[in-house]
């Protein structure tokens, strides 16, 4: 008995398949190995399986096909019947209109044009469809031009009809159509401050200008540290960086209306200075007299909105103690002693700038000072040692320091006694001093 070789259909359309079944009408299925052919050519070797599936994806693979069928125990072969195998071309593709837009945005008081077309053919008439994402989508009446203007945003298509029954394209992509609205927008910043540094923290902010609908708004953000999507907050706070510096725009649009929305705002330049700020610590004076007070000025030079905050220390090796924070005022006076510095502090959190250089502050004290000279000679000679002695008065129990002027010296000491070994003429003159007390 001949071998049976089996098709569901002879006739197949691309992307589709087409299963082959080999029947040797004799003994078990496992008796037998299996071959196809087409066109009298090998397609597939000898394998074990009695049923091979084929995806039909080329028109080539029509033709005939047969299979062989080989015992496995001897060299007995069965050849089968014949199938032929026709792939037909894919259907005609239904047409698809397309649709154009001059611009998507629909200007301040005006409207687009909206053009609509079926390539390489004739006689079409076209309807056109709108909606938003929270309507439902409507036809736009009476609209079978080829071109229609539109001043409402929202999702447009079309599609091209013609003939008797009417025979309809597909429908076209969708085009998104945004309104522009009259209301002006403007970037502001807070703190409004002429300069910014790196590591401040700042706020900007999209306003609404009246002059236009009155609405409730969301808004998108243009910029390098900003949100690209759009938000119901009209700010964003930032720490600035090296990265911030570049322009910031906005716009607004209606929260029902997705389609609808303002022009971009003028861009808002920002420039973030890389390098942080030092304040500066003048003072009015060095020492302070007798029962009085020096004033002290601290300030940031080239920005505004600083408040202050004073050090003091006693001495260099000593630690600097807060004297005054969060001081609006720039100056203070003082009345006592000591190594100042400040520093100024902005914003909130708040920024601080390096601290100023210190500024040495003496005290005069009351206490009065006389100079004498050890002996009382009313005659000194060449050649005679010496002693002036410094004497303050009330001072008694403190640790002085003292400064001598004298004349024909260039190493005055600093303790409270003056020697001058072999006196000579050049000594002759006034001998003063004065102490400093030791904190």
């Amino acid at each position: 008995m001949q071998a049976a070789f089996r098709t569901l259909s002879h006739w197949y359309m691309k992307s589709e398949f087409v299963t082959f079944k080999c029947d040797m009408n004799e003994g078990k299925d496992t008796d037998w190995k299996y071959k196809i052919n087409k066109d009298g050519r090998e397609f597939l070797a000898y394998n074990f399986y009695m049923d091979y599936r084929l995806e039909i994806n080329s028109t080539s693979q029509g033709g005939e096909y047969q299979c062989f069928g080989r015992r496995k125990s001897s060299r007995y072969t069965k050849i089968s019947n014949t199938v032929s195998i026709t792939v037909l071309e894919d259907k005609p593709i239904k047409p698809r209109a397309t649709l154009t837009a001059r611009t998507t945005i629909i200007p301040v008081g005006g409207s687009v044009t909206l053009t609509c077309s079926v390539q390489s053919s004739d006689g079409w008439k076209y309807e056109w469809f709108r909606r938003t994402q929270t309507t439902s989508e409507v036809q736009i009446r009476d609209q079978q031009n080829r071109d229609i203007r539109v001043s409402e945003g929202g999702i447009y298509s079309c599609r091209g009809t013609r003939g008797n029954p009417v025979y309809y394209t597909d429908r076209s992509d969708d085009v998104n159509i945004e309104k522009t609205f009259s209301n002006k927008v403007v970037v502001k910043q807070q703190p409004n401050w002429p300069q910014i540094f790196r590591g401040e923290t700042i706020t900007l902010t999209c306003e609404v200008e009246e002059g236009g609908e009155t609405t409730e708004w969301e808004y998108e953000w243009r910029g390098p540290r900003t949100p690209t999507q759009w938000t119901h907050n009209n700010d964003v706070t930032f720490r600035v960086s090296e990265s911030s510096s570049g322009d910031y725009m906005c716009k607004s649009r209606r929260r029902d209306d997705s389609y609808s929305s303002t022009e971009w705002s003028e861009a808002f330049t920002l420039s973030a200075s890389t390098s942080k700020p030092r304040a500066t610590l003048r003072a009015q004076r060095s020492i302070i007299p007798a029962g009085g007070s020096v004033t002290l000025s601290c300030s940031v030079e080239g920005s505004a909105g600083w408040k202050f905050d004073w050090f003091r220390r006693d001495s260099v090796s000593s630690k600097a103690q807060l004297m005054r924070g969060n001081e609006a005022n720039r100056g203070i006076s003082v009345s006592q002693g000591g190594l100042y510095h400040c520093r100024g502090g902005r914003g909130d959190p708040v920024y601080y700038t390096e601290d100023s250089a210190a500024v040495t502050i003496q005290k005069q004290v009351r206490n009065r000072i006389t100079v004498k000279l050890q002996h009382s000679w009313s005659q000194i000679f060449t050649g005679e040692t010496i002693t002036v002695r410094c004497e303050i008065q009330g001072g008694e129990g403190k640790v002085w320091k003292y400064e001598w002027t004298a004349p024909n010296t260039n190493s005055p000491p600093t303790s409270s006694e003056y020697r001058i070994s072999r006196v000579s003429v050049s000594h002759s003159g006034d001998y003063r001093c004065r102490g400093k007390l030791q904190q």
